[in-house]
């Protein structure tokens, strides 16, 4: 079978990337530390793939590596090999499923070839992750490439209490009876990159995230299986918690797919109100609904349906008063654990994508009950960010302004245009997340100022994170949640 092995180790190398990925987030590695982290590497067995031939030397005991077995599992025919091995990936099957999910969902892509595609076109962080730096707007506002990013091993594993089935206290409760120690409320960014073992703190921004060091394996832990708790990037949490939509309004999450910030919508609104959540992709839409029913949403109506196509005048939709708009980008902001670096979008995509993300948040600013717009992405490229909210500002003149939100972020919009100040940014260097972007737009009220008034609103009427020091505490619970046992 000299020609099957061939073939199997050849493809195992063209999706190398895409399997270390899907190994890391996984976790497939510390789970099971028998297996042999190397690439194609097997006891007893010599591949040799520079001339197209295959030899093998020995006949001891051959030991899978985790790339080809997960390969075999996922893209191959299924597994050919028995005994240990076949039962050991057999045993995760479900976690690395899931994972090729989140990572299609992330790609926006349905099919695992146009993984490949999607892993050669993105990159994190392009020419900055090769030098090891990354882009902040300073104190000044400029472009500032001082700060070392750290590996992606030092950013931390962020867990958002699902305060619809729990609270904070309690969950604090169950991991210390699992053997964690809690270390209280961080006072700075020093304490999270310090964390380490089974240590865990509550962030220092936002008062419903926990942060355990960055190898914390939760994905078998029930609360995560139960919905309890929600495994989500701190710069993810952001855009939620910035629209802060009061309990009882109509919310839209125009392209919601997977569902984890719906989610953080839900638990803001207390369930009161509704969601209205798009996304075009039916396997997308699929994956949605099943976190969206693990975490306890109600009230979330889920469309497959282009946002782009959603007629702002249909009565369904009079009521809406808050969008959160996360549109597809070049997620040159995610975070990878992948070898090596990845090559940068080209001028041309990052055009074309910002041509989508200026139509599809004019359309977001059409719906005529709107009051309170947050634009997201996980890109750092001023085409995508800063780019795209000043041509659409610009379009709708005095209409919507720039709001500031979180005065005491440390990274700020790149300085662009005036005001750009206002928005955020987040980056593995400066905030220990992944890189991120999040602008607030408010419809100005008749008369106000044009949108050179750009933080006016902070101040009149606060909004969850606007005009609030960071972590300010969210008022006490009437009803006492789901206790975790």
């Amino acid at each position: 079978h000299v020609r099957q092995l061939y073939a199997l180790v050849s493809e195992t190398l063209r999706y190398a990337s895409v399997l270390e990925k899907l190994l890391d987030g996984a976790a497939l590695l510390q789970a099971e530390k028998k297996l042999p982290p190397q690439l194609a590497k097997v006891r007893g067995v010599a591949v040799s793939l520079g001339r197209g031939v295959l030899e093998r030397r020995g006949r001891a005991h051959v030991v899978p590596s985790p790339q080809v077995l997960v390969y075999d599992l996922l893209f191959g025919k299924g597994l050919k090999c028995g005994g240990r091995w076949k039962a050991l990936a057999q045993r995760h099957r479900a976690r690395l499923e899931a994972e090729l999910a989140r990572m299609k969902v992330r790609h926006k892509v349905s099919r695992n070839e146009d993984l490949l595609a999607s892993e050669q076109a993105v990159s994190p962080a392009g020419e900055w992750a090769r030098a090891g730096w990354a882009p902040c707007a300073g104190s000044s506002g400029e472009l500032c490439l001082t700060c070392p990013a750290p590996a992606a091993s030092q950013v931390p594993r962020y867990v958002r209490v699902n305060t619809l089935k729990t609270c904070v206290d309690d969950v604090i409760d169950f991991f210390k009876r699992q053997g964690y120690t809690y270390l209280g409320k961080a006072a700075s960014m020093e304490e999270l990159k310090a964390l380490s073992g089974k240590k865990f703190l509550l962030d220092l921004h936002l008062p419903e995230l926990l942060v355990f060091p960055s190898q914390t394996d939760l994905h078998d832990n029930v609360l995560y299986t139960s919905g309890h708790i929600i495994l989500q990037d701190k710069a993810s949490c952001l855009p939620a918690f910035l629209l802060g939509p009061v309990a009882g309004s109509h919310v839209i999450d125009a392209c919601a797919a997977p569902g984890n910030k719906a989610s953080h919508l839900a638990a803001i609104l207390k369930n009161k109100g509704q969601i209205f959540a798009f996304d075009v992709d039916p396997k997308r839409v699929a994956t949605m609904n099943t976190l969206l029913t693990r975490a306890g949403v109600t009230g979330c109506q889920l469309a497959q349906q282009d946002f782009l196509t959603v007629d702002p005048r249909d009565p369904k939709y009079s009521r809406v008063t808050h969008i959160l708009l996360d549109p597809s980008c070049s997620g040159s902001g995610m975070v990878t654990r992948g070898p090596g670096p990845e090559v940068a979008p080209s001028a041309e995509r990052l055009q074309a994508l910002a041509g989508f993300q200026r139509r599809v948040l004019n359309h977001a600013l059409s719906f005529p009950a709107l009051r309170r717009l947050v634009y997201s992405t996980c890109s750092l490229h001023q085409e995508e960010n800063e780019d795209v909210v000043q041509a659409v500002l610009q379009e709708w003149g005095s209409a919507f302004r720039l709001v500031t939100a979180f005065p005491s972020w440390p990274c700020r919009g790149l300085a662009t245009f005036s005001g750009a100040e206002s928005c955020l940014r987040a980056s593995p260097a400066e905030t220990l997340t992944h890189g991120f972007f999040v602008a607030v737009l408010e419809r100005c009220r008749e008369g106000a100022a044009s949108p050179s008034s750009l933080t006016a609103a902070a101040k009149e009427n606060p909004q969850p994170g606007e005009g609030m020091e960071p972590g300010a505490a969210p008022k006490k619970r009437k009803k006492k949640k789901q206790r975790v046992k």
